[in-house]
């Protein structure tokens, strides 16, 4: 019997499931392969390289068969890691100074935002999630096989944009926590550089397996859980403010400054490569996607663990704004000056918040420097420790981001090692020259900058992930029904006109004019012409029949009638049902 023969997930990326353009081509099976559905070559089995992707390429995790009905708690086990992975995005180091900076500006006022934000982003990754689970194919995958050439192309250029300026928020992140954990001894472009070794450290791990890796990246979150919490315990902040500050979602007395600030947070916990993350990861699962029972399963239990994860990373982000809320609210520069007086860090807070009455503007290294003033030196160490957690674990997972992305927009299998270093890379050239070059304010205001990059990125991610799910073609039963289609387009609208307005704001800010405020106009109205494209593939996906039928949609947004496509009009399930049945006749 041939390798293509018989049933191997660790070779077939869409573990065994045929696509709907393999109808017309199944081939008859010889009565010594009777017994077993037949895998029949498809653009899927033809991807360049498989046996190399970045992730659960040499093992998967065994769902382990109970015979009790209902909830399990091994195999809520077995399928815990990938949630717990994508939440390290809800805490990387831009993040973090996004919760401060919303603390010390509006005190408890705007924790509703951040609760709602993190309900958002479970919303959102439960559908990218169901899509690597039900398809057997990643976000990035699908984006290959359902989009033309050239906005293929430029939808890897915006998601490779996303991973690269978080990439620098973690290199940033990671350089402040060793300056500060090194008293200085380590200046922020040596802790630049230092992050290189990152490359090394991590496809170090990496060859330790799957779950140990998971362990790894659980270990971090629980570093960051503790040093936060520790800070959160030894600042005490009054638990009835913080209840209704989250609870209740209204804002007195806000101004402006405010209310971008509460913008800011929502940009900064949804990122847009996330969702490719995500629908990647769930791939490390054994599921048996020939049995629906077994798909609706394997969605149950990484919608639970992922509920899981990120109420987990919804507390650690509470407990940083928290903190900064009840410690430097209304507070000027010359009020922490007055408690850092007899503080062995008292010189560096004259260099980093100035002696004068304006209002604290607060970055991580401020941060430490006011936790280490306010509670002693083990504080604001502490403090480091988890800013390093936070850096090193997001450093990790967008890493592998990194990898799905190119694998799959670009169909191209890059050794890990020059994936890595190449992303690394990107991200180092730029934060080297201004940490060796700039302050530390410069260097901490970068994190503005890139969240508002970033947000402009969201559209290429939400859009191919609400188009993709509520394809009956690509998710047979699975689709996403009427409810969940206008809840996710209208949450999506409001979070992309939220992050529009962030980013209008940065723009503003700048104070641009001539002939650079004349290209940021051309590229405005590019990338709304994008969106536009995009919405328009995803309403023919949703099953318009008159974008659909349009010959104008035909020609230049829906794929070709040999891709995985919705103009087959034939869903995954349909086409394995009629493969069996082809196989009980014989």
């Amino acid at each position: 019997m041939s390798s293509n023969d018989g049933y191997n997930r660790n070779e077939d990326p869409n573990n065994g499931i045929s696509t709907s353009d393999d109808i017309g081509s199944s081939r008859m099976p010889s009565s010594s392969t009777r017994l077993q559905p037949q895998i029949v070559p498809n653009e899927a089995t033809h991807l360049k390289g498989q046996s190399k992707q970045a992730y659960f390429s040499d093992e998967k995790v065994l769902i382990p068969e109970t015979e009790t009905i209902g909830f399990s708690w091994r195999k809520l086990w077995a399928f815990t890691g990938p949630g717990f992975l994508m939440s390290i995005a809800y805490l990387d180091p831009g993040n973090i100074e996004s919760d401060l900076q919303s603390g010390a500006a509006a005190k408890y006022k705007i924790l509703w935002v951040l609760l709602w934000a993190t309900v958002l982003g479970l919303l959102m990754q439960r559908l990218a999630a169901r899509l690597g689970v039900v398809t057997g194919l990643h976000l990035a995958e699908m984006c290959y096989r359902q989009y033309k050439k050239v906005p293929r192309f430029i939808l890897w250029i915006m998601i490779e944009i996303a991973i690269v300026g978080s990439d620098m928020q973690e290199v940033i992140g990671t350089a402040i926590a060793i300056y500060l954990l090194s008293n200085k001894v380590i200046p922020l472009w040596g802790g630049v550089l230092i992050t290189i070794v990152d490359t090394f450290t991590f496809l170090f791990l990496d060859k330790y397996g799957l779950r140990k890796l998971e362990f790894l990246f659980g270990l971090l979150i629980t570093v960051m859980a503790v040093t936060f919490g520790y800070e959160y315990v030894v600042s005490a902040p009054n638990q009835g403010e913080v209840l209704e500050g989250m609870f209740i979602p209204w804002c007195t007395d806000c101004n402006s400054q405010v209310l971008l600030q509460a913008v800011g947070v929502v940009g900064a916990v949804i990122m847009p490569h996330n969702l490719y993350l995500h629908s990647a990861l769930v791939k490390s699962r054994d599921v048996d996607r020939r049995q629906p029972t077994k798909v609706r399963e394997a969605n149950f239990y990484f919608f639970i663990e992922a509920s899981v994860a990120l109420f987990v990373s919804f507390i650690i982000n509470l407990f940083v704004v928290a903190v900064f809320a009840h410690g430097m609210f209304g507070k000027t520069n010359a009020d922490v000056l007055q408690v850092c007086e007899n503080q062995p860090m008292y010189e560096d807070a004259v260099h980093s918040f100035g002696n004068n009455t304006e209002i604290i503007d607060a970055d991580l290294y401020k941060g430490g420097l006011f936790l280490g003033c306010t509670f002693g030196a083990a504080a604001m160490y502490i403090w480091g420790v988890g800013i390093l957690a936070a850096g090193q674990s997001s450093t990790m997972t967008g890493t592998y981001a990194g990898q799905f992305s190119m694998e799959g927009f670009l169909n191209l299998q890059w050794p890990r090692w020059r994936r890595v270093l190449f992303t690394r890379l990107i991200a180092i050239i730029p934060t080297f020259f201004l940490a060796f070059f700039s302050r530390m304010e410069d260097l901490t205001n970068m994190n503005d900058i890139l969240n508002a990059v970033m947000s402009l990125q969201l559209p290429f991610a939400a859009i191919p992930t609400i188009a993709f799910t509520s394809c009956s073609a690509i998710m047979g039963e699975f689709v996403n029904g009427v409810g969940n289609k206008i809840i996710s387009i209208l949450l999506t609208v409001v979070v992309i006109a939220v992050n529009l307005y962030f980013v209008i704001n940065q723009v503003e800010a700048l104070s641009i004019e001539g002939g650079v405020l004349a290209v940021v106009c051309i590229f405005a109205i590019l990338y709304l012409l994008f969106n536009l494209y995009l919405v328009i593939h995803m309403i023919a996906c949703m099953g318009n029949k008159c974008f659909m039928n349009n010959r104008w949609v035909q020609k230049w947004v829906l794929p070709s009638q040999n891709s995985f496509s919705i103009k087959n009009a034939n869903s995954t399930y349909a086409s394995i049902s009629y493969n069996l049945q082809s196989f009980q006749k014989c």
